[in-house]
């Protein structure tokens, strides 16, 4: 696959500056009622959010389809494999979450606003005291009741594999139990398998997926004035965090369910013959 973008047509070019024109003047009308509800908390701070990415998911044409339900245990940190951008407004339209991102989201412009409208924690991967900085803000954005979803494998991949997990932020769970409470970890799947009615092949998934040194302007501009994606989620059975656990093999285990889960839906298999055979946890 090249890393550049085919040349859009003129139709394809009106699709997408009208998604980014209506896409705009609804967060102009939203970001009011956003910066209310984070003043008055609770679910009212990620509400606002979770109906904009609604909205651009109808505006994109993007179809979201989920399998499973997200637990009702708090804290709850989900740990989720990463494929492209796409997968920010996928998730949070289902969701009301807040990511972890690395520390240079922060500054790339409207997408950096964008992030922290979202509430998300950045990270700085460089500087192990920065991290663990960052896991005690993890920490506290949990015990409050924020939902914490984690690209687990650290980067995004090309949509065929799921790269191991990493076990440092979930760390940042077990310092609850450590101060008295507890935590959940639930892993989440997520698997883009058709573009314009068309099943995606592996030669075809990195279509979709944005990675290794990938210009994310012309990737955006792509995929936007397509459309026509089906992307499956799958809230995989949650794990009750013990002080007594082994935080990488908990990561690993996670990890090892979305390998099993994202396999399987690009092999074709349902979602829901993919999730009962997954290992339940007390």
């Amino acid at each position: 696959m090249n890393d550049q973008a085919p040349r859009q047509g003129p139709l394809e070019q009106i699709r997408l500056w009208g998604t980014a024109v209506l896409a705009g003047l609804a967060l102009a009308v939203l970001v009011p009622f956003h910066l209310a509800g984070v003043v008055i908390g609770g679910r009212a701070a990620s509400a606002v959010t979770v109906l904009w990415h609604r909205f651009v998911m109808r505006l994109v044409g993007i179809r979201v389809h989920v399998t499973g339900e997200i637990a009702r245990d708090r804290p709850l940190l989900l740990l989720a494999n990463h494929i492209s951008w796409l997968d920010i407004t996928v998730l949070a339209s289902v969701a009301p979450v807040s990511f972890v991102a690395k520390k240079e989201v922060a500054g790339w412009g409207v997408f950096g606003w964008l992030a922290k409208l979202q509430r998300s924690v950045f990270v700085d991967r460089e500087r192990r005291h920065a991290t663990g900085a960052s896991a005690e803000e993890v920490a506290e954005r949990l015990s409050a009741g924020d939902i914490i979803l984690l690209f687990a494998e650290g980067t995004s991949s090309d949509g065929n594999r799921v790269l191991p997990f990493r076990s440092a932020l979930v760390g940042a769970a077990q310092r609850l139990i450590e101060g008295g409470g507890g935590a959940t970890v639930q892993p989440v799947a997520i698997a883009y398998r058709s573009m314009l009615g068309i099943p995606l092949g592996r030669q075809h998934r990195p279509e979709i997926a944005w990675y290794g040194d990938m210009d994310l302007l012309p990737h955006l501009s792509h995929l936007l004035g397509l459309g026509g994606i089906d992307v499956e989620i799958v809230f995989a059975p949650p794990r009750r965090l013990r002080a007594s656990d082994d935080r990488k093999r908990v990561t690993a285990e996670a990890g090892q369910a979305v390998r099993r889960v994202v396999a399987g839906l690009n092999a074709g298999r349902r979602p829901e013959d993919l999730l009962a055979a997954l290992p339940k946890h007390p």
